[in-house]
């Protein structure tokens, strides 16, 4: 029946084990026997301790902070299987780092995305399994097969809910894009909750810093419901948030996948006018940072869907329905 390894088999670099363990759990199976430590000059040491010869091998490691130390490690235990003869190695980046990086924006800079993809493939990987790259263009970088999963099946059921248990919100409901790059993200959330959509109108005087020039679309007296790919330091978000609620939105709620939320997102986000942030458990998110405003949700089910779906030589598109 299946022609690519005799048995799956998950392991876990240090970065996300909790989603890697559900994923597991979700498909019946123990999670692999591996130890991935540093030696005490700071190197990576990894240890396999059970065979994986002939195995469909999938290595759950989102490349979130540390960043670079996620990816040593996803490289070597990439190597690793590779070297102890596993019949298939599947990356599987719920989050995938470097990922901003797509292209020269201005003379000389680097495209770190498409180094990251040649480094993944060099080390032995035969496919990869990722979900909402920032730029869907990088995809194209890899020379190796790349099964792209979107958040949207799993983030949108839950404000679903919300509008049959509060049917007047149906009348209230605006999904925003926080940016015009977000559009197509947020029309497709739009339609599948059958509700308008607006733009935010933004410029970047430098990283990590956002202005709002203009804002499209009728939001006063409406509930926004703002939708991204990720949350990193939560300044555009937030920015986006309190000038809505200036503008006379009755409440601002937000959804992204990726819970990045580097240095003051916390902060911001609890002083925002935020009512609640909605958040997918691609990165791994440390009791430091969390709280009562943040909602996490797992996408593990789906992920294993996937594992599974690969496995066995099945469509995996059928699960961004």
């Amino acid at each position: 029946m299946y022609t690519h390894g005799k048995d799956i088999k998950i392991f876990a670099g240090n970065s996300n084990q909790p989603l890697a363990m559900a994923m597991a759990e979700s498909l019946g199976i123990p999670l692999g026997k591996s130890n991935v430590g540093t030696f005490s000059d700071g190197e990576i040491a990894v240890s396999i301790n059970e065979s994986v010869r002939g195995s469909d091998v999938y290595v759950v490691q989102s490349t979130s902070q540390p960043v670079n130390n996620n990816l040593m490690e996803l490289l070597i235990m990439i190597d690793a299987f590779h070297r102890a003869s596993a019949g298939r190695i599947t990356a599987v980046l719920p989050y995938y780092g470097y990922a901003r990086q797509d292209r020269k924006s201005r003379a000389r800079d680097p495209i770190t995305a498409k180094l990251v993809a040649d480094l993944i493939t060099s080390a032995g990987a035969d496919r990869v399994l990722t979900m909402d790259l920032h730029a869907p263009q990088i995809q194209g970088f890899f020379d190796i097969p790349v099964d792209h999963m979107v958040g949207m099946p799993i983030l949108s059921p839950y404000f679903e809910k919300m509008v049959q248990k509060n049917p007047e919100l149906k009348e209230t409901l605006v999904v925003m894009s926080p940016d015009l790059g977000s559009v197509n993200r947020a029309r497709s959330f739009a339609e599948r909750l059958d509700v308008p959509i607006a733009i935010i109108d933004k410029r970047r005087p430098k990283p990590n810093a956002s202005e709002i020039m203009h804002i499209i679309g009728d939001i006063e007296g409406k509930d926004v419901l703002i939708v991204d790919d990720m949350i990193d330091t939560a300044g555009t978000l937030t920015n986006a948030a309190n000038e809505v609620a200036k503008r006379g939105a009755n409440s601002v709620t937000a959804c992204a996948t990726h819970a990045v939320l580097s240095g003051p997102a916390i902060e911001r986000i609890v002083s925002s006018a935020l009512k609640e942030v909605v958040l997918l458990d691609t990165i791994f998110l440390p009791p430091e940072k969390q709280h009562p405003k943040i909602k996490m949700l797992s996408c593990a089910h789906v992920l294993a869907e996937a594992v599974e779906r690969i496995y066995s030589d099945k469509p995996v598109s059928t699960l961004f329905r």
